[in-house]
């Protein structure tokens, strides 16, 4: 088995467990090897509610694919889930380790005051 098709058996692994609804969406996280990227999606509906991508985000003297740009995204994605009045995410993996930039991404949204 090759990285991707483990990756892709972790990932329907774990959304059979996981899943976002109005109150308390699903926060995805998407890693290619340059960007990082963070949907919240309320699965009850099957709509996206916001989306950010380090492309998007100015990040400074940071590297794009970095984990300070990562951070950064998850300051991001809490910014718009207050926005649109949510307090609370289910925080999908999406079949990566919980490491580096998706960790990142994580620790963002917590700081910028997502219960996750």
């Amino acid at each position: 088995m090759n990285k991707k098709a483990g990756r892709e058996k972790r990932k329907v692994g774990i959304r059979k467990r996981i899943t976002g609804c109005q109150s308390r969406p699903r926060l995805c996280v998407f890693r290619s090897t340059r960007y990082t990227y963070a949907q919240l999606i309320d699965d009850t509906e099957g709509k996206i509610i916001g989306a950010a991508t380090t492309k998007s985000i100015d990040s400074g003297a940071a590297s794009i694919g970095g984990k300070e740009a990562a951070k950064k995204l998850g300051l991001e994605i809490a910014k718009l889930a207050k926005a649109q009045n949510i307090e609370a995410v289910v925080f999908d993996r999406n079949g990566y380790l919980y490491h580096g930039r998706v960790a990142a991404v994580c620790d963002g949204a917590r700081e910028g005051g997502l219960k996750v």
